[in-house]
């Protein structure tokens, strides 16, 4: 069993929410309320009308969408929020962090899903790798941003950088090094901060990322600035093709920036953590890569 799985199980087996949940009755959890609206995209379909049996008809950009890994994210959040910890740091009307705490003074990581900036899939393609990432030793952070655009979304991530190195102490932060995470859409976004900095959209200078984590985009921009680069992709993807993606990393370390890239067999877009499919464990082939290029300083 992966360490991912064993960590969504153990979270999944403590729910008191089942396939048959209405989700209108996790939004009116008394634990979550105030924040729960975005644990789901509401931007194509109302919510409201599903069960969490249901939820890939939220996500019609996203694959292998696991009830296990839905029920494990909404019970994180409530355990969390049954410790009187801040769950969720608004941003602005429709932008804000979703902060995963970890015991250790690690490196702490920014995950954005995708979407194709028309929704945010969080509940399949950031906040499952958040949790996992806390529960391995990492602070992690989930991004809600503005669906409507890129420039928009990459600004939202500018914005979010800039406000934990604002005060870090106010996240309990000892590390400053960090990693920007993100799939599809995501993996974009990831890609641009690492790339230019918070400087070009609209913020103040941050200290710039130490490695990029990117999951299944056509993302073909780069930089000679760029930090360390890991990849992944279904070799089936229909929306980002996997040669793509390798063509952009072969740049990269033409570059001498260190890079990693795996690309799965009998896998299409959208995968997440992948449980079930032959990318299941590819997050700790990237912790390891991580650990390997950046270190736990």
């Amino acid at each position: 069993m992966s360490e991912d799985r064993r960590i969504i199980e153990k979270y999944a087996a403590l729910s008191p929410y089942q396939a048959s949940t209405p989700i209108k009755e996790v939004l009116a959890d008394p634990l979550i309320k105030d924040f729960a609206r975005f644990l789901f995209p509401d931007d194509w379909y109302a919510p409201e009308r599903y069960t969490l049996a249901s939820v890939d008809h939220l996500l019609p950009f996203h694959s292998h969408l696991r009830l296990e890994t839905t029920l494990a994210v909404i019970e994180k959040v409530r355990e969390l929020r049954r410790q009187k910890a801040e769950v969720y740091y608004p941003l602005g009307k429709r932008v804000g962090l979703f902060y995963f705490p970890s015991s250790t003074a690690n490196p702490f990581s920014v995950i954005s899903a995708g979407g194709g900036f028309s929704y945010v899939g969080s509940i399949h393609e950031s906040l499952p790798h958040a949790l996992v990432l806390s529960e391995l030793g990492y602070p992690a952070f989930a991004l809600q941003y503005r669906s409507g655009g890129a420039r928009m979304a990459v600004e939202d991530l500018a914005l979010a950088l800039a406000t934990i190195f604002e005060d870090p102490a106010r996240f309990g932060l000892e590390n400053c090094h960090y990693t920007i995470w993100g799939g599809s859409a995501g993996a974009r976004m990831a890609a641009y901060l690492g790339s230019y900095g918070t400087e070009s959209f609209g913020q103040k200078a941050c200290p710039r990322a130490d490695a990029v984590i990117m999951e299944y985009t056509g993302h073909t921009d780069y930089s000679a600035h760029d930090p360390a680069t890991f990849a992944v992709v279904g070799k089936q993807d229909g929306i980002a093709s996997w040669r793509t993606m390798a063509r952009r990393l072969e740049r990269l370390r033409a570059l001498q920036i260190p890079t990693e890239f795996h690309a799965y067999e009998r896998l299409g877009h959208g995968f997440g953590l992948g449980i079930g499919t032959s990318a299941e464990g590819w997050i700790m082939d990237a912790i390891r890569f991580i650990e390997k290029n950046v270190g736990k300083f």
